[in-house]
């Protein structure tokens, strides 16, 4: 994302009470326990097997490891995984 529109998004939440993941377009990432994994604001699935899930997001990658990963539901911008989550980890490109 420009600096300028980082600012800009910056300024709406701060000052808009508008929720930071929209404005900057973040992942918003829901977990209960470490068996379901809600993630929105991706930018598509890159890979995914029973033990590792890769997301494009704005900024880079997530990337999600396990064990007896399941996608459960697949929309656009919204995937909600099940399985064992061992790690979350952000990549940056």
């Amino acid at each position: 994302m420009k600096k300028w529109q980082q600012r800009i998004g910056n300024w709406f939440t701060e000052h808009l009470d508008m929720p930071a993941d929209v404005v900057l377009e973040l992942p918003r990432i829901t977990t209960i326990g470490h068996f379901h994994a809600y993630i929105e604001n991706h930018r598509g699935l890159i890979l995914f097997s029973d033990n590792e899930l890769r997301l494009r997001l704005n900024t880079g990658f997530l990337l999600i490891t396990g064990e007896s990963f399941v996608l459960k539901v697949m929309l656009p911008e919204e995937i909600l995984l099940e399985g064992k989550m061992k790690e979350f980890k952000f990549i940056e490109s």
